[in-house]
């Protein structure tokens, strides 16, 4: 008798292997508590405040406005009003900034392959703040107040094409050059910042480096409207490359020979990362190191693959910056701190701990 071998079922190349089933459960938690503590921390963000509302209103308004005739209305006269036309939009607002600048940590950490690249390596932040404080300098209004969000992301989006397109040499991009180039336009951005503080009057330094700290005060829903499409769009990118990200942290050769095209991959990520930070600084300013800690985190506790690393760091960087947010408006009474400052009061000493983990692993992932 010949023996016969069993037969060997292959799978498409765009197929991804299951998730063992321990990790599944793992991915399946961790979202799960994500989830709650978004809607959890959003009825409770929406209460407080100079008028505190009850969770219990809060939540009887919100199934009003969905057509359901559930829960107690808010008793104070203008309970509702202040809900719908002040705290949710800066609610809204808080969740699409943290998922944005989280999907861009993700994806640079991903490109890179380090563990300490965030979007600020290839200039965007620091573009946006130039852009933008051109505008408060020189009373620039032909958009009236979304001159400055306008100018902002355009500046954000064209500083980061402009550290690619420096750092091409023979038709390819070094990651090292990359960084390089990005640091050096970082300093060119900074220095015409600093140029625009010292021309401008009073008034415009106050606004220019109250933006550069990041506040969400003063979000209006048609902000949201515009911002919500560019991140959502930004993060179904992201998403829709996991593979390939998965692939290009083995390196670029490993890359190459399964076909994929590594310039273009950069090319496409870093428009993205582009497209993501943009859009959350244009109305919220600089809020700094959401895109290092956020998905570093999510990736110690998930692992590496960016099939579930992506949505997941997301959904914690809009838990993160709505629970800073919460802390900025209600810490002190009848002030509102600038978010970004609360951030990197908590990010620095992570970003610090960081560096010397990664040292201590020979610049691996930690």
């Amino acid at each position: 008798m010949t023996a016969t071998m069993p037969e060997r079922r292959t799978t498409p190349d765009t197929d991804l292997p299951a998730l063992p089933a321990s990790r599944s459960r793992l991915v399946t938690a961790v979202f799960v508590v994500l989830l709650v503590a978004a809607a959890v921390l959003t009825v409770f963000a929406a209460g407080r405040g100079q008028l505190e509302i009850p969770a219990g209103e809060v939540w009887g308004s919100i199934m009003h406005r969905l057509g359901l005739d559930l829960g107690t209305m808010p008793t104070h006269p203008q309970g509702d009003n202040t809900l719908w036309q002040v705290r949710f939009p800066r609610i809204a607002m808080a969740l699409l900034v943290g998922a944005a600048l989280a999907a861009a940590g993700t994806m640079m950490q991903g490109i890179f392959g380090n563990p300490l690249a965030e979007p600020s390596v290839v200039g965007v932040s620091t573009g946006a703040a130039f852009a933008a404080a051109v505008v408060i300098v020189f009373q620039i209004q032909f958009l009236g107040s979304w001159t400055v969000a306008l100018f902002a992301f355009v500046g954000g989006l064209v500083t980061t094409l402009a550290v690619y397109f420096l750092s091409r040499a023979d038709g390819r991009t070094e990651v090292v050059t990359l960084v390089l180039t990005g640091i050096a336009v970082n300093a060119v951005c900074s220095a015409g910042l600093a140029m625009m503080i010292f021309l401008g009057d009073t008034a415009a330094r106050e606004q220019i480096i109250f933006w550069q700290l990041g506040s969400l005060n003063g979000t209006r829903w048609d902000h949201v409207w515009v911002v919500a499409p560019l991140v959502v769009l930004g993060i179904v990118g992201t998403m829709l490359m996991a593979r390939k990200l998965d692939v290009l942290s083995l390196g670029d050769r490993a890359a190459r020979h399964v076909g994929i095209d590594v310039e273009r991959l950069r090319l496409v990520a870093i428009v993205l990362v582009a497209l993501l930070t943009a859009a959350a600084v244009a109305f919220a300013g600089i809020i700094a190191f959401v895109g290092l800690v956020v998905p570093h985190l999510m990736r110690m506790i998930l692992g590496p693959g960016h099939r579930v690393l992506v949505p997941a760091s997301a959904l914690a960087g809009a838990v993160l910056l709505l629970g800073a947010d919460l802390i900025a408006r209600t810490a002190m009474a009848y002030a509102d701190l600038p978010i970004g400052m609360l951030t990197s009061l908590v990010g620095g000493p992570f970003f610090f701990w960081l560096l010397r983990r990664t040292r201590k692993s020979a610049g691996g992932w930690a």
